[in-house]
C-alpha cells in the first residue's frame, strides 16, 4: 500500500463486480438511503435522481429538473430497479441488503430478490427534497473527472487535517 493510501482518511473499496457507468453513472449508500443518478433510456439529455430509504423503503424518482418520474406511482419504477441492480454490482448484495435493512433468505441475495422483498411491503413515496443534494454530489464527481491527474493537493480538499502534523 502506498503512503497516500495509508494516510487517506476515507477508505476506498473496490467494486464487488465491474459495472458500466453509462446507465447508472452515480450510485451511493448515504444519508440513510440508496441513491443515485440513472440515465434516461429515451433522452440523452435527461437523467433521473432516484432513492430508496433504509428501513421503510420509501422511494423517490424525478428528473434532473425536478419533474416526477412517470413510472414511480405506487411502486418502484425501472430507474429504481436499475439503481438497485447497479448498487449490488458496486457494493455487493449483502452490503446493500444490510444497509437498506432488507431481510434476505439464504441463497437469495441477488438484486431482484432485494427489489422484490422491498416491493412486497408496498413502500410509500419518499421525501422529494433528497434529489437536489444527490444531483449536486453527482455534478461534483463529474467536475473531478475534468481535472488533470496530479498528486498535488486539491484546494477544495484543504480542509482535511494533515495526518502527520503536530499541534
Amino acid at each position: 500500500m502506498s503512503a497516500w493510501e495509508e494516510s487517506s482518511v476515507a477508505r476506498v473499496l473496490p467494486p464487488a463486480r465491474p459495472r458500466k457507468l453509462a446507465k447508472v453513472p452515480f450510485v451511493e449508500l448515504a444519508d440513510g438511503r440508496l441513491q443515485g443518478v440513472v440515465s434516461s433510456g429515451s433522452d440523452i439529455g435527461r437523467v433521473y435522481v432516484s432513492s430508496v430509504a433504509a428501513g421503510d423503503f420509501a422511494f423517490t424518482c424525478s428528473t434532473n429538473n425536478n419533474r416526477p418520474c412517470g413510472g414511480a406511482h405506487g411502486r418502484f419504477c425501472k430507474h429504481i430497479e436499475t439503481l438497485i441492480g447497479e448498487a449490488v454490482l458496486q457494493y455487493g448484495a449483502e452490503r446493500v441488503a444490510r444497509y437498506l435493512r432488507v431481510e434476505i433468505v439464504d441463497g437469495q441475495s441477488e438484486a431482484w430478490h432485494i427489489t422484490r422483498t422491498m416491493s412486497t411491503t408496498r413502500p410509500p413515496q419518499g421525501d422529494k427534497t433528497a434529489a437536489a443534494p444527490v444531483f449536486s454530489r453527482f455534478l461534483r464527481h463529474l467536475a473531478y473527472l475534468e481535472l488533470v491527474p496530479t498528486t498535488a493537493p486539491l484546494p477544495e480538499m484543504q480542509w482535511f487535517p494533515p495526518t502527520r502534523a503536530v499541534a
